[in-house]
């Protein structure tokens, strides 16, 4: 005789509405036009700043350069085809959202980069060519990472790399970027190999400029028997809301109270002003956050 079935089969909790639903149209323009706006600054560091001064950018967008400059075809043709099996990879490592981003950000830049080729550099001096076309191309490669994209397929190498040898993501591209601005000093010179290295450095600091923003903001925790004292004094005199979490000192066993606030990096000194001034023995560590979202962050007047 068979065991009774239950009525119904208890199902799993379905998450909320909101986290399945797809993007709106709102935010996916946005996305569009962060990427579009993004390739086509790149398309323009690459064209009036850096390729008619031979100077490379790194990964597969150097190896294009080269690749155009010897075998002379156009910039467009190596940017596209260099990089869509590498969108194949990502779509399987990253997704489809970042691959499908990729895809168009790609096409927009060579396009652009065809459309710009007959418009005469603005520069031909190479210091300056590698200063402003760091700062263009950073900010062009930084709009795209921020909508969900890149233009360049040398970081899913460096993942897939990652899973087979001991070292990190960012370590593997910058090793295969020290290669490739290395083999440009075959290819221009060595003189343009050092422009092309400024120049990678100043988009790299770019990049993290466009994706955390000037105004960076900082985590703080403070632990101090005047916790009171100052938080009260940060919320009245900086205007930031502060939280009190529960702490225990390993050696003593003592129960302590640790303060945590966001701030921003303007802020920092008067912070560890008011510290100073209620208790000069707190304990006090600082660090930054590339992001900040929801909560009561937002600053409130002071008086």
């Amino acid at each position: 005789m068979s065991a009774d079935r239950p009525s119904e089969i208890p199902q799993p909790p379905q998450p909320p509405q909101h986290i399945n639903a797809r993007p709106s149209k709102a935010r996916l323009l946005l996305r569009v036009l962060s990427l579009t706006i993004g390739a086509i600054l790149v398309a323009v560091a690459l064209e009036i700043f850096l390729v008619n001064n031979d100077i490379i950018d790194g990964g597969i967008t150097g190896i294009s350069i080269m690749l155009s400059r010897l075998l002379h075809m156009p910039l467009g043709i190596f940017l596209t085809v260099l990089n869509i099996p590498f969108l194949f990879v990502g779509y399987k490592q990253i997704g489809k959202t970042f691959a499908f981003s990729t895809l168009y950000a790609v096409l927009v830049m060579s396009i652009g980069t065809a459309l710009l080729a007959s418009v005469k550099p603005i520069t031909f001096d190479p210091l300056l060519a590698a200063v402003f076309g760091g700062v263009i191309l950073g900010a062009g490669v930084g709009l795209v990472i921020r909508a969900g994209g890149s233009t360049d397929g040398s970081e899913i190498v460096a993942i897939l790399f990652n899973k087979k040898l001991p070292f990190s993501v960012g370590e593997i591209v910058m090793f295969i970027n020290v290669f490739i601005l290395s083999s440009a000093g075959f290819v221009f010179g060595w003189n343009h190999a050092m422009y092309s290295l400024i120049a990678y450095f100043i988009a790299f600091k770019v990049i993290d400029i466009t994706n955390e923003g000037i105004d960076q903001s900082k985590s703080v925790w403070i632990i101090s028997d005047q916790y009171k004292n100052i938080g009260d004094a940060l919320t009245s005199r900086l205007g930031r809301g502060v939280t009190y979490l529960e702490g225990e000192g390993a050696y003593s066993g003592d129960s302590k109270k640790v303060i945590f606030v966001v701030i921003t990096r303007l802020e920092e000194a008067k912070l560890k002003s008011i510290v100073q001034d209620w208790d000069p023995e707190a304990f006090l560590a600082v660090g930054n956050i590339h992001d900040v979202k929801g909560g009561r962050f937002k600053k409130r007047d002071i008086h």
